[in-house]
């Protein structure tokens, strides 16, 4: 595969992880710290949310296995792109809690159903494990590049953060439809799948029934609750035991940079000595960064740099690596949109349940953001929960190395 072509796919991923972010990251704080909405409600609202859009993943995957994948994409990007626009302009008049609903339940539909399609797409277009690798790698780093102007964008437009996120919408927007222009009408349509007719309950079973990739979910289980509890709570922690909420944004940005910087290490290495193992020591790598955010307190926020920064790189293989091994295991079984459609389940249970278990948690142990009360609890579940939930992963992982080595 040519070097424009591996650019060509990859670019789609900045727009989408630029409209994903702030969803996952900003709404709690925006819907709290306004007032909109408090803990205990929004907690709950996001886990109804993400488990009703977490059960449609399956389906997007089967459905876009029985038809051309770059109509399937164009089509689920336009409640992606219109539930971002609602989702940090609230209407005056309507209920706080149903427009949240409404406009996240859009754009995380649309967005799953687009990644489903754009994940798939790349995973037909790779004729062996080192192209979807390297397409992955693209993906992801354009991905990552969209997660940092996300990050940055809305302090640079406004020293009001609920301000920035309303006006970076009307960034996204354009953004969005230039991209994927480029994208789509650049790049060839899938070849089709050789189990396309077969019925939405076969392909659940037959995925379901994949010893190799039941292993690969167990591992990715354990590491993505460990990954979506920080990432739910980050920026309670950077405000609220740092006090470093002005750096918000820059944090962010450090972190998605070095993990930007880390795909292209994680790749190569796992070309060398077998994505299980790069993928291990890259978890080794969190846990060590990791460890020490559990000291950190106000005015800690350049030690707490440093550890964005490592433990951003040490994310370039979370994103990369066990994507790939699903490419090839979608591919050699004739359904990878479907092989991916239970993987973004997955992922979303993972944040459901960060959401849906810790910010009520916190609220019930008297935590409130910027009240400077129960930061310890804050710290327990930012850092302690998720090394433990590490550790786990690691062990499992290594255990388990030799099967997931699978590649084609």
């Amino acid at each position: 595969m040519r070097k424009i072509q591996t650019v060509n796919y990859g670019l789609l991923g900045l727009p989408l992880a630029f409209g994903a972010l702030p969803v996952y990251l900003f709404v709690p704080d925006f819907y709290s710290r306004s007032g909109l909405l408090d803990l205990s409600l929004l907690g709950w609202i996001l886990l109804g949310t993400r488990l009703a859009d977490a059960v449609a993943d399956p389906f997007f995957g089967w459905l876009s296995d029985q038809g051309a994948r770059k109509t399937f994409l164009a089509i689920a990007l336009v409640p992606f792109a219109l539930g971002y626009l609602a989702l940090f302009n609230p209407a005056a008049g309507i209920d706080p809690a149903l427009w949240l609903f409404g406009s996240i339940l859009a754009c995380t539909l649309g967005f799953s159903a687009a990644m489903i399609a754009y994940q798939s797409w790349g995973a037909d277009l790779g004729a062996h494990t080192s192209e979807r690798l390297t397409l992955a790698g693209a993906r992801e780093s354009f991905g990552l590049l969209g997660v940092v102007l996300a990050s940055l964008l809305p302090s640079l437009l406004s020293d009001n953060s609920a301000q920035g996120l309303q006006q970076s919408g009307w960034v996204f927007l354009p953004m969005l439809i230039a991209i994927s222009a480029v994208t789509l009408g650049l790049l060839p349509a899938s070849k089709p799948t050789h189990v396309a007719s077969m019925g939405f309950i076969k392909s659940l079973s037959q995925v379901l029934a994949d010893s190799t990739y039941r292993r690969l979910v167990t591992v990715f289980i354990a590491n993505g609750i460990a990954s979506a509890f920080p990432a739910t709570l980050f920026v309670f922690f950077v405000a609220d035991v740092l006090g470093a909420q002005s750096l918000t944004g820059l944090l962010l940005g450090l972190y998605f940079i070095s993990a930007a910087m880390g795909v292209p290490l994680w790749v190569s290495l796992s070309k060398k000595f077998g994505r299980p193992n790069a993928w291990f020591a890259a978890m080794l790598l969190a846990v060590l960064a990791f460890a020490g955010a559990g000291a950190l307190g106000s005015g800690d926020w350049p030690w707490f740099a440093v550890i964005c920064f490592v433990s951003g790189i040490a994310m370039g293989a979370d994103l990369t690596i066990p994507s790939s091994i699903v490419a090839d295991l979608g591919e050699s079984r004739g359904h990878t949109a479907s092989y991916f459609g239970v993987w973004n389940l997955i992922a979303k249970m993972n944040l459901a349940l960060a959401a849906g278990v810790a910010l009520p948690l916190l609220g019930w142990m008297g935590y409130t953001p910027g009240t400077g009360a129960q930061t310890d609890v804050l710290v327990m579940a930012y850092v302690l929960l998720p090394l433990s939930l590490k550790l786990g992963a690691m062990i499992l992982l290594w255990c388990w190395r030799k099967p997931l080595s699978f590649s084609t």
